[in-house]
Order: structure tokens, then C-alpha cells, then sequence
């Protein structure tokens, strides 16, 4: 099976390519932490990511997706995945919980995700939403911590630079159809 990260910088577009390869017929899996933090802030949580539980939370969503979808023998593309939540827990400081280190070993042993991912890079600006209130200063660092982390797991990051939305989506399509990722 091939199960494909999108992975970079909040605000760099990859939620938007992921909406491109669905409508081009791919099964997508949308990122958790977004979701996390909108349930907690519609239940009265201003500041979802200073909780304890906020990682596990994360992580323990991002299985259920894709365990969800495990036997579909159909492309699959990941807005974010656990590596992006460890990225996320150093970024916090908070450290690594029991629940993401057995999950980070459960992809690992499974070989979950394809050891390329697709790192998009940032855009050159960072927009605040509800969910994210990063400045693109911090999202550059963010970045490097994200790039960092995949590479201390083995992965190879492949960069899909700004561009139109076609392009980068063609770049992917171009990588995903010609069987260049393993």
C-alpha cells in the first residue's frame, strides 16, 4: 500500500493540495491537530495546544484515521502524520508521551508511511487562523524542526517549492504515478 505524507511549515499549502488530490480521485486523510483544536476550542478550551493531553489527543486520532482506511489498497495521501505530532511535542517542549512513543514505533515496525514524504514548503508568508496563531517567523523554525525530525526517523523529505497550486500538485502526481517512490 502507499500511504503518502504531506508534511511542512503551517500555512505552506497542504491542506489545499490534499483538497486537489481528492477531487483528482485520491483518498486523503485530513490532519488531526486542526480538528483537535477546533472540538477543544468549541467546547471552551482558548488555548487547546497548552494542555497535557493535547499530543495524545492528536496521535490517538491520526491512528484511528488511518487504521480507519488500512485495507484500501488505493493511494493514500496524509495531511501530517505521527512524525509531524513528535515534531510538534519537541516544538512545545512537552515531552515524548507513552502514547507517541508507542505509536511512532507502531509506524516504524509496520513501515506505515512510505519513507519519502512530500515536504511543502513554505509560501513566504504564514496567515493566523483560529487553529493556527503562529507568526511566519516561528513557522520557519517550525519548519526546520519538522525537516529535522523526519530526518532523524530515516525519511527522505522531498521539497515541493511555491508555485502555483497545479504545479505542486503536478510535481506530486509526477513523483506518485512514474513509481519513483518506493
Amino acid at each position: 500500500m502507499k500511504r503518502y505524507i504531506l508534511t511542512g511549515t503551517p500555512g505552506s499549502g497542504k491542506t489545499s493540495i490534499l483538497r486537489w488530490l481528492e477531487l483528482a480521485g485520491y483518498l486523503v486523510v485530513e490532519e488531526a491537530a486542526t480538528d483537535i483544536i477546533a472540538l477543544q476550542q468549541a467546547d471552551g478550551v482558548a488555548e487547546p495546544h497548552t494542555r497535557a493531553s493535547f499530543i495524545d489527543d492528536i496521535v490517538s486520532l491520526q491512528k484511528h484515521r488511518q487504521m480507519r482506511i488500512a485495507d484500501s489498497a488505493e493511494v493514500q495521501f496524509y495531511d501530517r502524520s505521527p512524525i509531524c505530532t513528535y515534531a510538534l511535542s519537541v516544538w512545545l517542549g512537552f515531552p515524548i508521551s507513552v502514547t507517541l512513543a508507542k505509536e511512532m514505533d507502531r509506524i516504524q515496525k509496520e513501515q506505515i508511511y512510505q519513507k519519502q514524504v512530500f515536504f511543502i514548503e513554505n509560501l513566504g508568508f504564514c496567515e493566523p487562523t483560529a487553529a493556527r496563531k503562529i507568526s511566519f517567523q516561528d513557522s520557519l523554525r517550525f519548519e526546520k524542526v519538522h525537516q529535522d525530525t523526519y530526518r532523524s526517523f530515516g525519511y527522505e523529505c522531498i521539497r515541493i517549492a511555491p508555485n502555483e497550486l497545479a504545479a505542486r500538485v503536478a510535481q506530486i502526481e509526477r513523483h506518485v504515478l512514474a513509481g519513483s517512490i518506493p
